[in-house]
């Protein structure tokens, strides 16, 4: 799942991850609100067909209506069983060591990339929690 607000990023990445070969579908979330509205609904049994729960979340940190922190906190109150097995993974723009530091103080986030996402970046997440 492409949690992030430039279409033009998705996109990309979207390409990349498919390159990669390494999944069935990706999903699109245009902000966090959405995000967390999907994994609600793909923990609910009778729309699990239509919204199948990710394994990978990639996560922006700048989106309109909750950004990628805000989404976090929102995250960390889900039912456990919405969360396992999801890796989150923040992807962005930001060369703020400060956001660096701050992700990672969720024990949600397993990593911290800079954009733009690569076939090696997707394989080395496969290979390295799969």
């Amino acid at each position: 799942m492409l949690v992030d607000d430039n279409p033009a990023d998705n996109e990309y990445h979207s390409i990349v991850i498919s390159t990669a070969g390494v999944c069935d579908q990706i999903k699109i979330a245009y902000d966090g609100v959405e995000a967390i509205s999907y994994l609600i609904k793909a923990g609910d049994q009778n729309q699990g067909e239509d919204f199948p729960r990710p394994d990978i979340i990639y996560l922006d940190i700048n989106m309109p209506r909750m950004n990628g922190f805000e989404f976090l906190n929102e995250y960390s109150k889900l039912d456990e069983n919405l969360k396992s097995k999801v890796m989150i993974i923040m992807l962005t723009t930001s060369l703020n060591p400060d956001d660096h530091t701050r992700a990672l103080t969720y024990k949600e986030v397993a990593e911290f990339e800079n954009k733009p996402l690569s076939v090696s970046m997707v394989k080395q997440v496969v290979e390295k929690y799969f």
